[in-house]
């Protein structure tokens, strides 16, 4: 995998606050989390009329182990080009924030080709993503079609960008705690700003800290990135909101650690424990 960054003017390079070498999610699985929790993208085909140009359609989508799978109708532009030529490519990108070119984005390439038969497991998997389709999945004129994925490029935004191999995209998990992350960051924000505090205590080397906002959620566990799903079987069964919960705890100890150590050194040193530059329990 190639990973491509924007340059910045050396004197713009802060030192970074947190642990460079730490492991965290790679693109491959940054980008298959991504497309998981979008069920829609643009479609683009080789056009029939006007010749040999790129034509975009909306589509809804789902996944069968990478790959996209639609259900489209055989009288739409779309699958008129595919019939003629199978080449194809899906975007999938995220929306919402106040500069578009900062949201995370995937396009993947491939030929894409009609299934035969019921569809079978891709239609299993594209019903549980659009269940109102089943109305019409069995209508005549409509056809489960496969796009098997060859190429990859991953965006998530200024400077971290790269193409995914095949087997890196193949052997990726989507983030399983990615559906609560949301409710997750709000939750901590909300009501317990001082643990926030702690854990810019405890794993990064900011100083002085009085307040903190958790914008993302990159839990570890034992040097490992829970992101990269490489939890153990006994762990995978739990509801993966439970073990959030569990990490952000194990997490809060820690922090809790530091700041009695750190407050046991200032009494040595004759400081006052109150003195420091945060609060918590």
């Amino acid at each position: 995998m190639s990973e491509d960054q924007h340059a910045q003017p050396s004197a713009s390079r802060a030192e970074p606050l947190c642990d460079v070498n730490t492991p965290t999610p790679t693109h491959a699985e940054r980008a298959r989390t991504l497309v998981a929790r979008i069920p829609t993208g643009t479609l683009c085909t080789l056009a029939i009329e006007p010749e040999g140009y790129p034509y975009g359609s909306f589509v809804t989508v789902a996944f069968d182990n990478g790959n996209p799978v639609f259900l489209i109708s055989r009288l739409a532009e779309h699958t008129k080009n595919l019939e003629r030529d199978p080449r194809a490519s899906l975007l999938v990108a995220e929306s919402g924030a106040d500069d578009p070119l900062a949201n995370g984005r995937v396009t993947m390439l491939g030929p894409c080709t009609r299934l035969e038969g019921d569809g079978g497991r891709a239609r299993a998997a594209f019903l549980t993503v659009h269940p109102n389709a089943a109305y019409y999945a069995d209508f005549r004129d409509f056809a489960f079609w496969y796009l098997r994925v060859q190429a990859i490029r991953y965006i998530g935004g200024y400077g971290r960008m790269s193409w995914i191999s095949q087997d890196d995209w193949q052997a990726a998990e989507a983030d399983p705690l990615a559906p609560y992350a949301a409710g997750a960051i709000a939750h901590m924000n909300a009501d317990h700003p001082d643990a926030m505090v702690l854990y810019c205590k405890a794993f990064s080397k900011a100083a002085d800290v009085t307040s903190a906002t958790m914008t993302g959620v990159d839990l570890q566990d034992g040097g490992r990135a829970i992101p990269q799903d490489r939890r153990s079987r006994a762990e995978r069964p739990q509801n993966d909101r439970s073990l959030a919960h569990r990490r952000f705890e194990q997490g809060l100890s820690l922090g809790r650690g530091l700041r009695r150590r750190a407050r046991g050194d200032q009494r040595r040193m004759g400081r006052h424990p109150g003195s420091g530059g945060f609060a918590g329990r």
